[in-house]
């Protein structure tokens, strides 16, 4: 009875070492982390918002630790390359990837995605939190979004909106616009976000959503109108410019956030040092000064807060998406 005591004693004692030294090992990479470059995929094409957000981050980052990272473009799928890329990566964190709120609308939308976003990859941390603004070329006749409405409603598919690519956030900020206002705007996809804007500006499409950073230039030109933004409240940036809920569309907000993700096998010690560099890097002064000049919010949210409000957004162009009755793939 005593020996089996003591051979019970020692396998229990031995499987909880099993069990403690995955965290301890975890632990003593995170000590050590970075040891090498880390490679930062940003998955859409370079001079777009989540390729300038990533190597501002980057740059940050590399200060920080003393350690190259490294911006990687791989582009393509709506993102989904980039992303498949972290998923499949080792997961020691040295892959990691920023993505924007285009990719929570297409993993609701896309159901051959070749990986799981809330399953097989975890939040490190949000970035920032940007708001769009609708804007409509100077011809349509509408100075707000009420008048926009009445002539949308008036005028059935006459008026067109752009988007960089269908399925990406921009096409699902109009579907949004058209489910809750009740309206049919047509859909006209381009290849990236400065396509549609000069689209606007010819005066082939009627209405876009984008950033404020991308239409400031024609707005201040008086070339394009805008008329609301789509946060859920002003911002200090635009302030005399209403949200879209004050003007008249109760539920409609749309933020195209940025934020890093990576394999969600990446132990947390290493996700929780991941996340302490980019928290400091977005509350850098001339970075806060930067994004909020373009109508962005520094976020830099914990580990699991992230997580949960990836799930959420899916979960919101889910829904959208069966309620408006859109078929993408």
């Amino acid at each position: 009875m005593h020996h089996s005591v003591k051979r019970v004693t020692g396998v229990l004692a031995a499987a909880a070492i099993a069990v403690a030294a995955p965290t301890a090992l975890a632990a003593d990479a995170a000590a050590d982390y970075p040891s090498k470059p880390v490679r930062l995929i940003a998955p859409f094409t370079p001079g777009a918002g989540t390729d300038t957000t990533a190597r501002m981050i980057a740059k940050h980052l590399s200060e920080q630790w003393k350690q190259q990272v490294v911006v990687d473009n791989r582009t393509g799928a709506a993102g989904a390359i980039g992303v498949d890329l972290a998923a499949q990566a080792n997961p020691d964190g040295y892959t990691i990837c920023l993505i924007s709120g285009s990719i929570s609308v297409n993993s609701a939308t896309n159901p051959n995605l070749p990986y799981d976003l809330t399953r097989d990859l975890q939040g490190i941390s949000q970035a920032t939190s940007l708001f769009y603004v609708v804007y409509v070329n100077s011809a349509v006749p509408a100075k707000s979004i009420k008048e926009l409405i009445a002539y949308a409603k008036a005028n059935p598919g006459k008026l067109n909106f752009s988007s960089s690519g269908t399925g990406g956030l921009q096409h699902f900020s109009g579907e949004m616009f058209n489910h809750l206002a009740k309206v049919n705007m047509v859909h006209v996809p381009f290849k990236g976000t400065a396509a549609g804007i000069v689209a606007n500006l010819a005066g082939e499409v009627q209405v876009g959503f984008g950033t404020l950073f991308g239409v400031r230039a024609h707005w201040k030109s008086g070339r394009v109108r805008v008329l609301a933004m789509t946060d859920s409240k002003r911002s200090p940036a635009i302030p005399e410019i209403p949200t879209v809920i004050e003007a008249g569309v109760p539920g409609y907000e749309v933020d195209q956030w940025y934020g890093i993700i990576g394999s969600a096998k990446i132990p947390k010690p290493i996700i929780n040092k991941i996340n302490a560099g980019i928290v400091a890097a977005v509350k850098d002064p001339e970075v806060v000064k930067r994004l909020n000049a373009d109508g962005s919010t520094p976020v830099g949210s914990a580990p699991e807060a992230f997580t949960v409000y990836i799930k959420a957004e899916v979960e919101k162009w889910r829904k959208l998406s069966k309620e408006a009755g859109l078929k993408l793939h």
